[in-house]
């Protein structure tokens, strides 16, 4: 059984990865990267909370007698 002759395999890998570089950076060079989106300053909703305006505050301990 013959061997495998290896020796012109470097000659022939080292372009191939130098080729692939290549393309990889030409297809790099012609893509368009967008800056990402600037966060748009948000507005505060006033939403209608039905039981806001009959709020009381019922108790508050500083209104209470002191207790001895």
């Amino acid at each position: 059984m013959p061997q495998l002759n290896t020796t012109v395999w470097p000659t022939m890998i080292t372009p191939m990865f130098l080729t692939l570089f290549l393309i990889t950076q030409l297809k790099m060079l012609n893509t368009n990267y967008h800056l990402p989106p600037s966060p748009k300053p948000m507005k505060m909703k006033n939403y209608n909370k039905p039981w806001e305006p009959k709020w009381t505050k019922t108790c508050s301990l500083h209104s209470l007698p002191p207790q001895s």
